[in-house]
This record gives structure tokens, sequence and C-alpha cells, in this order.
């Protein structure tokens, strides 16, 4: 399959997803390997007030979370780090970590995932999201609405 040389999208675009009906964060997705066949998925995850990701590891892949807006706490192999926009953290492969939104406003993270270790599968096989008015400005770097 040959792949366009550029791919770009715009906020409006982007298509969002939960992964289970229950959780409490969802994703706005950017690119990933099933649609844009890229080795890499990129999206911007949004945590509900109160929200949290399920305990999780990779195992070859690296996750990098750039905190966009909000604040909340990112728990790894033991340790709590608060975090707040312009907050960036790395987890290496094998690394058992958390995020948790524990405020009342949303917090909304740029989330890379490299290689893809079935990210983007997870993802787009979860429940379709429509993105909130409140998501698609902070995506256009208006911040929350």
């Amino acid at each position: 399959m040959m792949t366009a040389p550029v791919i770009g999208k715009r906020a409006g675009e982007l298509r969002g997803f939960r992964i289970a009906p229950t959780d409490t964060n969802y994703f706005a997705c950017l690119f990933d390997p099933l649609e844009d066949g890229v080795s890499f998925t990129l999206v911007v995850e949004i945590f509900e007030p109160g929200g949290r990701t399920p305990p999780n590891s990779h195992q070859v892949a690296e996750e990098c979370f750039f905190v966009l807006t909000g604040s909340g706490k990112a728990y790894a192999d033991g340790k709590e780090m608060s975090i707040g926009p312009g907050d960036a953290f790395v987890l290496k492969p094998g690394v058992e970590h958390v995020v948790v939104n524990d405020t009342d406003a949303k917090l909304y993270c740029l989330t890379l995932m490299a290689p893809n270790e079935g990210f983007a599968e997870l993802i787009r096989n979860g429940t379709p999201v429509e993105l909130a008015p409140e998501d698609i400005a902070v995506l256009m770097g208006r911040g929350a609405a």
C-alpha cells in the first residue's frame, strides 16, 4: 500500500474513542498505523474529572505524555508525580503506570506510543465518542471552552 508523503488533519475531523464503555478516559486519534500507515500512535488522551487509566505496562513500546491543559498525577514504578500544563514524561517498556485526573476539570494529554504495540487497535475497536466542543477547543489550541 502506497501512503501519502504528508498526512494532514484538522481538529474538527478527528474521531474519538473510549476503549471500554465504562472507562473514564477517551482518545482523539491524531495518527496511527490503522488509518495512516505510520509505526506509532499519537492521540490526545482526555480524562474526565476523576478519570484514570487502568494500571498498564507495555512490553516494547515507550509511551510519552505531554500535558496540554488540566492537572493530575502520574504513578509509575511506585512513584507519584504531580502533572500540569507543559509537563512531559516518558514511560519505559515494562513499567506499570497509571495517570489520574484528581480534579473537577478535564485533563488533556498528548500521548505518543512508539512503536504502536497494538494501542491503535485497542482504541479503534472501542466505543466511538463524539468529541465535545471543549475538546475541539483544546485540540485547536484555544484551551477549554
